[in-house]
């Protein structure tokens, strides 16, 4: 069994916790203080328990085919419009009921096994789970997010994750019996971040095959990335040096894990609403324990704007190139303004060797070494790691103004 309690009162949340373990034991009681995102439906939960007021009860029962909710009502005219509204049941707040309260939800469980039931079969269900023709069980389609040359992303919600996700299909599975480079490339990314377990790296739930189509399950970032952080308003140099820090020590965990990202900027730096980091996308990632099978030499994989001189040029890169495209990301949030800039990609690529490292506005003037540190030619006059830049990060952190 598994509950979700929206609650900002930890004592309410504490007190059905201690009811619930009376007859069921092992039962999971998740606790958020947020409204959950409008496309979300509680399909992984047995029922949701509502301690926020009558207004959540009324938002969540307005979406069809939401979870079975049972309100903590603070008073009988609360708890009469609830049942109105649908709630399954309601229990006086001030004072819980024990086995009013196990009775209800007894009651939504078995409600919402039904529900659940029926929809999986519906001929609205199966539609729901079908993903770029691929009929994917135990997760409901949103709606698309976007689309590229190799794979398509969708809004989904997991009953297993009881989250909203994104869905990301691979296009094609096989080409002339092999597996191809972009399909080879899309399972080393599971891969990689599969073993990797860090704050500040993206979550993946689930990764399978269906219809043909090979899948991958992540992490839902319902307040964008990096990109629109920076479109949203000017950002105070102590924000960005922070979002720096979090950045490099996703770098530092994946370069020790012998892997480079090769495709670092603002667009695959996510926001979790708690206002921490997460990176993603790692299919350009190179995995030192795959080289030999998928060699790229003289490939150019990246963005332009964010590659390091070497990379621009199809050279050999180490762990100091992530960081010159660290170097190009904290240049931008200081400034508002990419560090070089040309009518078209080779031109990019000619400055980022050539043009003399750019200076920043004589107010964050304290910041130019270690803007320098970052951004240098030569990947030698860099910092030599994702632990030497974070203790350069943290150190001009401390000397910023307060």
């Amino acid at each position: 069994m598994r509950l979700l309690m929206i609650e900002d009162d930890a004592r309410y949340s504490a007190a059905v916790r201690h009811h619930l373990s009376c007859r069921w034991p092992q039962a999971k009681l998740v606790v958020t203080g947020a409204a959950p995102a409008p496309e979300f439906l509680a399909q992984g939960f047995d029922a949701v328990v509502v301690g926020r007021g009558i207004e959540c009860v009324r938002d969540l029962a307005s979406r069809q085919g939401f979870a079975p909710l049972i309100f903590m009502s603070g008073h009988s005219e609360e708890a009469r419009e609830a049942l109105v509204l649908g709630a399954h049941a309601t229990v006086s707040r001030a004072k819980i009921e024990h086995e009013k309260l196990l009775e209800a939800i007894g009651g939504a469980v078995a409600k919402q096994a039904e529900m659940r039931a029926n929809w999986r079969t519906s001929l609205a269900g199966i539609e729901a789970q079908r993903f770029s023709g691929a009929q994917i069980r135990g997760y409901r389609c949103v709606r698309r997010l976007a689309g590229g040359a190799i794979s398509d992303l969708f809004l989904a919600e997991s009953e297993a994750a009881g989250a909203l996700v994104v869905v990301k299909i691979a296009r094609d599975q096989q080409k002339e019996n092999k597996l191809d480079q972009s399909f080879r490339r899309f399972l080393q990314e599971y891969e990689i971040v599969e073993r990797i377990q860090h704050p500040h790296i993206v979550r993946l739930y689930d990764l399978g095959v269906s219809d043909e189509h090979a899948y991958l399950v992540m992490e839902y970032f319902r307040a964008g990335d990096l990109r629109s952080r920076m479109r949203a308003g000017e950002i105070a140099p102590r924000e960005a040096l922070r979002h720096a820090m979090s950045i490099a020590h996703a770098l530092e965990a994946i370069h020790a894990a012998g892997i480079l990202h090769r495709d670092l900027k603002p667009g695959n730096v996510m926001r979790r609403d708690d206002g921490t980091l997460a990176l993603i996308d790692f299919g350009l990632a190179k995995d030192a324990a795959l080289a030999a099978e998928m060699t790229d030499h003289g490939t150019i994989f990246g963005t332009p704007h964010y590659m390091s001189p070497e990379q621009g040029h199809a050279e050999k890169i180490d762990g100091r190139s992530d960081l010159y495209s660290l170097g190009v990301i904290l240049f931008e949030m200081l400034t508002g303004e990419k560090p070089y800039v040309a009518d078209n990609p080779m031109a990019i690529i000619y400055q980022h060797r050539k043009a003399p490292i750019p200076r920043l506005p004589e107010s964050l003037s304290l910041l130019q070494p270690l803007v320098e540190g970052f951004l240098a030619k030569e990947p030698r006059d860099r910092f030599a790691s994702a632990g030497a830049a974070i203790v350069a990060l943290e150190a001009a952190a401390a000397r910023l103004p307060a």
